[in-house]
C-alpha cells in the first residue's frame, strides 16, 4: 500500500490481489448505486435477487445490463432465464431489499403479479423494466446480462434506496 497525497484528502493505493479483496470491495463501495431487485419465474415460483450492478446501456435498441455473482446459490436461475424483469427500488423498499438478499425465494408467498411472460412484478418500485435475454458475457466472478427491454414503467416521483459503502442511503429527488 502506497499513501499518496492528492490535494487536502489522503488516498491509499494498491494492488488488487488474492490477499486483499475486502480493500477492493470496499474501494467499490465508494460508487455511490441504486438498489434494484430482479426477478424471474421459476418452476418453484418467483425467484428474487438483489442487485446494484445494473446499468442503462443503449436506447436503440433499448438495452440494460446486470451481473450476477457465479457463486450465488441463485446464479443459474437468472443465467437460464429468458425472461426477467429489474426494479429500481424506492427507498422506502429496503425491507424487502434485505429479505431477498437473505432468500430468493422469500417472494413465494407474496401477492404479486405476473407479466405476460410470467415474470414476478413487484409493486411500488420506481421504474421497471421487463426484459428478455439479449446477450450475456463472461465478466470473472460474475456473468453480465444484458437484456432487452420489452416494457418499462415508471412512478411520477419519489426518492430512491441507494448503496454507499456498505450502507443503505436514500438518494431524494428534490
Amino acid at each position: 500500500m502506497i499513501a499518496t497525497d492528492t490535494g487536502n484528502l489522503a488516498m491509499t493505493s494498491f494492488t488488487p490481489d488474492p490477499s486483499n479483496p475486502r480493500q477492493l470491495r470496499d474501494a467499490f463501495g465508494r460508487f455511490a448505486t441504486g438498489v434494484t431487485i430482479v426477478t424471474v419465474a421459476t418452476d418453484d415460483g418467483p425467484m428474487a435477487i438483489t442487485a446494484n450492478s445494473f446499468s442503462s446501456l443503449s436506447l436503440d435498441p433499448p438495452l440494460v445490463m446486470w451481473a450476477p455473482d457465479k457463486s450465488s446459490r441463485r446464479f443459474a436461475h437468472f443465467a437460464q432465464a429468458e425472461h426477467f424483469a429489474i426494479h429500481i427500488l424506492a427507498h422506502d423498499q429496503d425491507d424487502i431489499c434485505w429479505k431477498v438478499a437473505r432468500d430468493g425465494a422469500c417472494l413465494l408467498d407474496a401477492e404479486l403479479t405476473q407479466n405476460v411472460e410470467g415474470v414476478p412484478i413487484l409493486p411500488n418500485c420506481l421504474a421497471r423494466f421487463e426484459c428478455s435475454q439479449y446477450a450475456s458475457y463472461d465478466g470473472g466472478d460474475h456473468e453480465i446480462i444484458v437484456g432487452k427491454v420489452l416494457r418499462a414503467a415508471t412512478r411520477k416521483s419519489g426518492d430512491a434506496l441507494g448503496f454507499f459503502k456498505g450502507n443503505m442511503k436514500i438518494f431524494t429527488d428534490k
